[in-house]
């Protein structure tokens, strides 16, 4: 339990020390005890933030040499987890939503100081939450790596197995079964590594299991080995999860192996070979345990990814065991700048890494410069040929609220990437601190200006996922998806990423290049013989489009797609906000031979009264109801009812979230006609689902 009297370490920017004062009072006269610092200036608060935890920075709003945005700012920087609440002079809605999308929490007027009060007691229990859950995350990672150690270190022969397939095995298992690489194995179902004999008493005995859910059940059976020898061994079973996912664990009878040999393999699978530093694998998995210790304990560290420039152009002139001997040489030269306090390891065949914990940006940073210029000042000596060589370094900071070890590194990278962008350093041979607050994902700031770049670059994508007719008959739907991709050329919907008031013309600009694209490749698709017809989702900005059902209707006329191929998908909640625009839409793609569904239905107070309005087609009931019937009888009482009703009307269902075999019993019985998830086949680029297995 929380410390009712726990002390509020408090950042306070005023230029007025009674004004300060008064503030600290007023969280005392609340029930909190206090201690606060006064900022006066840049330099005070980077300090501030570097020697000591704070768990709240009040800022006020006023003229002064060091500015409340600059405070914030800085706190991003540094990746600190402080919540930030500006103090203004008077309400102001411009203001309040502007600093809040610069990452404040709030923003109060200075003289209304119950309202501030409770924001502060919000604003520390969400902090304290925060705290809690990075401790716990922290706890939860140390056990599944224990437990992860104990499966991969066990003698027993261990799996774990999901329909039938094997997800997980560790050593033992597959020495045991004669296999080399766990990819294999995963292919293989466990009915494939028992003879023939074995595998109807398997069945009998998984079948009983399924009703029992007695771990600890064994079963004697023949396995056969991967070079069809066979083992009479006992297996058992029992409940387990894996990633989060339950499944089946199994144990087979093991074999032994030597420890000593099991260390020295340990010990060598740690090193790099080449060069005697630590390897990738060793430093990610340290790295990962640094995060941990950095959330726990509030300690903060650095991560430095050096980056060796031109390193390709240098190998092709020295050849493959001369760029051997330069690493070797590197990695010496390394060790004598770097002490026994940091971790050094190779990453690859042109990058180093060091990682400190603890240390600061600042420290790394001038262990960072030695290095760099050792490394240019060096004359490496390859074959009696002297080899010039210069380094890029990134820094990222490692603190309470870093990201995962593979994202922190990635920022690492960046910053090493990004040195020859600076000016003087288009080769490289420089050092940049990595600042999350240049560096974060698109914002309502950025995000028109980079949706259009994207439709500029080709950078957009198309994803096909299948509609599957409940009732057997063999229709062909697939509903189409748009990704873009971002920077790290991760997909993303860019729908996520537009302000919630407009621009208008940037969504219908991603509409109208969606069903531009999805006509054409359905118009391909159909004329290899497929009756295939789509789902496209569109936005509340197109339905108010005026302009939309004469280009829709050129854009078929072109592609020679007949109307009724396509079935255009508008959000409950747009259709609510926009009940005549949505219905003259209807009425006007109805014209043009195509269909209408309402997806997200049944989250409106009233959601039936949407239909009243709008002649929709079909009607794709809200994935939120299908996590629910699988948790509640009244839950599967109110989705049979709701679809009853909805066929009563004239119109086809679809469950979409179908995630498992577990729940379509529920929804046969419910009269379902369709249904759509990842049991059936994920969003892929391409149309390709059997529809004929149905």
């Amino acid at each position: 339990m929380q410390k009712k009297n726990t002390t509020v370490h408090l950042l306070i920017l005023d230029p007025s020390q009674n004004d300060a004062e008064s503030m600290v009072s007023l969280l005392r006269n609340s029930g909190k005890a206090t201690r606060a610092h006064r900022i006066t200036s840049e330099e005070d608060l980077e300090e501030a933030l570097k020697t000591s935890n704070w768990d709240l920075l009040l800022a006020r709003d006023l003229e002064q040499e060091f500015a409340a945005d600059d405070a914030l700012a800085m706190v991003k920087r540094m990746d600190k987890d402080i919540p930030f609440v500006l103090l203004t002079e008077e309400y102001s809605r411009e203001r309040t939503v502007n600093i809040i999308r610069a990452g404040a929490q709030d923003a109060v007027p200075f003289q209304y100081t119950d309202q501030l009060v409770l924001v502060v007691k919000r604003e520390l229990a969400a902090l304290d939450e925060r705290r809690k859950r990075r401790v716990l995350e922290s706890h939860l990672r140390e056990a599944e790596q224990r437990c992860q150690l104990l499966l991969e270190s066990s003698k027993d022969a261990i799996a774990y197995i999901n329909d039938g397939m094997h997800i997980y095995a560790n050593q033992s298992y597959m020495e045991f079964l004669g296999y080399d690489d766990i990819d294999e194995l995963i292919c293989i179902p466990v009915l494939d590594t028992l003879t023939p004999e074995s595998q109807e008493k398997y069945k009998e005995f998984m079948k009983a299991f399924a009703e029992e859910r007695k771990d600890g059940m064994t079963l004697n059976c023949t396995a056969r080995r991967s070079d069809d020898h066979e083992l009479n061994v006992t297996m058992s079973v029992s409940a387990a999860t894996y990633d989060g996912e339950a499944c089946t664990q199994i144990v087979l009878q093991p074999e032994h192996s030597d420890a000593e040999l099991e260390e020295k393999l340990k010990q060598i699978s740690s090193q790099d070979l080449l060069t005697g530093l630590y390897n990738r694998q060793y430093l990610m998995d340290a790295l990962a345990q640094a995060i941990a210790t950095a959330g726990k304990d509030n300690k903060t560290g650095a991560l430095a990814y050096i980056a060796l420039d031109n390193f390709l152009s240098m190998k092709s002139q020295v050849g493959i065991s001369g760029a051997d001997l330069l690493l070797g040489d590197l990695a010496t030269l390394l060790r004598e700048q770097t002490g026994d306090e940091v971790t050094l390891a190779r990453l690859s065949d042109d990058a180093f890494c060091v990682m400190c914990l603890p240390c600061d940006e600042a420290s790394m940073e001038s262990l960072c410069e030695r290095i760099r210029k050792a490394v240019e000042d060096h004359l490496f000596d390859i074959n009696g040929r002297t080899v010039p060589l210069t380094v890029s370094i990134g820094i990222a900071a490692i603190t309470e609220n870093s990201p995962k070890a593979e994202e922190l590194m990635g920022r690492a990278h960046t910053a090493s990437a990004d040195v020859k962008k600076q000016e003087g350093h288009e080769r490289g041979n420089g050092i940049l601190v990595y600042n999350p607050a240049e560096y974060e994902s698109l914002d309502e700031t950025n995000s028109v200006e980079a949706i259009l770049k994207a439709l500029d670059d080709n950078r957009f994508r198309l994803l096909f996922q299948p509609i599957i007719n409940l009732r057997g008959e063999g229709e062909e739907h697939y509903e189409a998806f748009v990704r873009m991709l971002n920077k790290d050329n991760e997909e993303v919907s860019p729908y996520d990423f537009l302000p919630p008031m407009g621009p208008s013309d940037t969504a219908i600009k991603i509409d109208r290049w969606v069903i531009l694209q999805t006509i054409k490749q359905l118009s391909s698709h159909r004329s290899r013989g497929h009756d295939t017809r789509l789902f496209l989702n569109i936005t509340a900005e197109t339905l108010q489009d005026k302009t939309f059902t004469p280009w829709l209707s050129v854009a078929l006329k072109a592609a020679r797609l007949p109307g009724d191929s396509l079935i255009f998908q508008i959000r409950e909640g747009d259709a609510n906000n926009y009940m005549k625009q949505a219905k003259d839409f209807t009425k006007a793609v109805h014209e043009l031979h195509s269909k209408v569904s309402i997806s997200q239905f049944g989250c409106a107070l009233n959601p039936f009264n949407t239909l009243k309005h709008i002649e929709a087609d079909y009607v794709k009931i809200d994935g939120s109801f299908t996590e629910e019937i699988q948790k509640s009888d009244e839950a599967k009482e109110q989705v049979k009812e709701m679809v009853k009703s909805l066929q009563n009307a004239g119109k086809l269902t679809i469950i979409p979230l179908v995630e498992n075999a577990g729940v379509l019993a529920t929804l046969w019985q419910a009269g379902v006609n369709y249904i759509q998830g990842y049991y059936l086949q994920a969003p892929v680029p391409e149309m390709n689902y059997d529809f004929g297995d149905n």
